[in-house]
């Protein structure tokens, strides 16, 4: 009889003593991981991260595999200090995360917190073994909304390029404007949905898992593991290629509904598919190849009993001293709770003022999916003209209440490329406001074009009475402000005029300056400092 065999077959005894402090310790941990908990099941629901329960279950699988394989627990453990440290640190972060309202980071501490709780229980020399199960419940988090979006955006243009090309090589005329594919008589366009988010972030998962499971040289598990984001990109291209040559053959419905619904499940499983047969190819390559069912270790047997040596835990002082530390934070974080900030005294952008001076304004309401990705709580959109200039200038002002759970200020740098507009020298620039309340500050200046048609755009990122022209100092100063202020409030702010043919670039700036200058003596009203 093999080791695995008889550790298995050993009888499962209960410690009620370790056992009791090993709930209590999880119970402690309730009130301080909450939060994360909460908005972990809010991003959950969405499809990008719908396979996120599955996750833990997996970790879980993970986790019993190696415990079956090595052997029992030392009956003393003297390095468990490290893991208390761990603990304390996961814990430290989880306060920070509830102090500045941000639930991700809250989600992140808590994956920090069960590493330092599996190096207290089997001491930092077995613990540390157990690595790969704690680093893949990293697959069920979020990613920081900031990333997110920049993230999307990229793979957007990506796979539309990638799209285009799917779709020239079938012979069929296309052409591409930003992320709008031309097809003639159509046009489709890669939404944010088309990105490949919610595929990549399930294959990133099972690749992780395969790359374990995989019995063959290191190399071969990280070729596993690196393949599988390009793969993912390259299919969601070809899906996108694909549905592109539909429907210039058969009509604009084959971009809608089950069909669409259909070839992405297609390409999900297709991707999972390619991953096996790389597998096959690289055993291929070995000096004494096995057969794919050898090749991964798919073996269950003897993981229930496994699961049951919990009962049998160990009550040590080190489990104890984490469990009071965990009760500790969690009862300090629960006395600490205030209510909730007062709404800030703000007019909304229904009040703004559609005629300053000589400029008439026309409010326009964006498109509902537009709203909807916008995320922001209140905004304005508006068209102003005045007989006395030649051109327009458009305000946009997006106003979020607040920037730390689940919401914030996307960067016009980022979203400009996805609408066809090609950006040009972009850079802070100093506008001087001296006779408003904003006084002279730093703004981002840009020229954009799409065809012949060219755009003056100044922007920045309104941040409780600071002007920025970085994003992420924004996200930073969010940070800060929510510890120190209690707000985590901000705005959008951008001014747009088309530069017209028979004028200069110049021109088109004075006008812009203009109405700026007589549009901010009103904006405090609406985006407090």
């Amino acid at each position: 009889m093999s080791n695995v065999s008889q550790r298995l077959a050993m009888p499962v005894t209960i410690n009620p003593l370790g056992l009791i402090g090993f709930l209590l310790l999880i119970l402690a941990s309730l009130p301080i991981f909450w939060p994360g908990f909460v908005s972990l099941g809010q991003a959950w629901s969405t499809p990008e991260y719908s396979h996120g329960p599955i996750i833990p279950v997996v970790s879980l699988y993970l986790f019993l595999r190696e415990l079956r394989k090595a052997p029992l627990p030392a009956v003393e453990v003297h390095d468990r200090g490290p893991g208390i440290l761990v603990v304390a640190f996961a814990l430290l972060i989880a306060v920070l995360g509830g102090m500045t309202h941000i639930p991700d980071i809250t989600t992140y501490a808590f994956i920090i917190w069960v590493g330092g709780v599996v190096l207290t229980v089997f001491g930092w020399r077995r613990g540390r073994t157990h690595w790969a199960p704690v680093l893949h419940l990293i697959f069920m988090l979020p990613l920081p909304q900031f990333i997110y979006w920049k993230l999307t955006i990229f793979l957007q243009l990506v796979s539309s390029h990638l799209g285009v090309w799917f779709v020239s090589m079938a012979g069929v005329p296309v052409f591409l404007e930003g992320n709008v594919i031309d097809l003639g008589v159509y046009k489709l366009q890669v939404a944010e949905a088309c990105s490949g988010l919610r595929y990549l972030f399930p294959i990133l998962s099972f690749s992780y898992l395969f790359s374990i499971l995989y019995r063959g040289p290191l190399w071969h598990k990280a070729v596993l593991l690196l393949s599988a984001a390009p793969l993912t990109v390259l299919m969601n291209s070809f899906r996108i290629g694909m549905i592109g040559v539909l429907v210039d053959r058969y009509g604009i419905e084959q971009a809608d509904g089950f069909l669409h619904f259909f070839e992405g499940w297609v390409i999900f499983l297709t991707c999972i598919g390619i991953l096996f047969l790389m597998a096959i190819a690289l055993q291929r390559l070995t000096p004494n190849p096995k057969p794919l069912s050898e090749a991964i270790d798919l073996d269950t047997a003897g993981l229930g009993r496994v699961f049951m040596r919990i009962l049998n835990i160990r009550h040590s002082r080190a489990i104890l001293a984490a469990m009071l530390l965990t009760a500790a934070v969690s009862g300090a974080w629960l006395g600490l709770q205030g209510p909730e900030p007062a709404p800030l005294n703000r007019d909304p952008f229904t009040l703004f003022p559609r005629r300053i001076d000589a400029w008439s304004g026309i409010a326009r309401p964006l498109d509902p999916e537009v709203e909807a990705v916008l995320g922001a709580d209140d905004y304005i959109n508006a068209v102003y003209q005045s007989p006395d200039e030649q051109g327009y200038v458009n305000l946009f002002v997006a106003f979020y209440n607040k920037q730390t759970e689940g919401s914030g200020i996307h960067s016009p740098e980022v979203c400009l490329p996805v609408g066809g507009w090609e950006v040009f020298n972009l850079g802070p620039h100093t506008v001087d406001m001296s006779s408003t309340p904003y006084g002279v500050f730093q703004a981002n200046r840009a020229v954009i074009q799409k065809g012949l048609s060219k755009q003056l755009v100044y922007y920045w990122f309104e941040q409780r009475g600071r002007r920025m022209t970085n994003d992420y100092m924004a996200k930073a100063v969010v940070v800060y402000d929510s510890i120190m202020i209690g707000r985590t409030d901000g705005a959008l702010v951008r001014y747009v005029t088309a530069i017209g043919r028979d004028e200069t670039e110049a021109d088109a700036d004075a006008r812009l300056m203009r109405f700026m200058r007589e549009s901010l003596m009103r904006m405090p009203r609406f985006i407090p400092f």
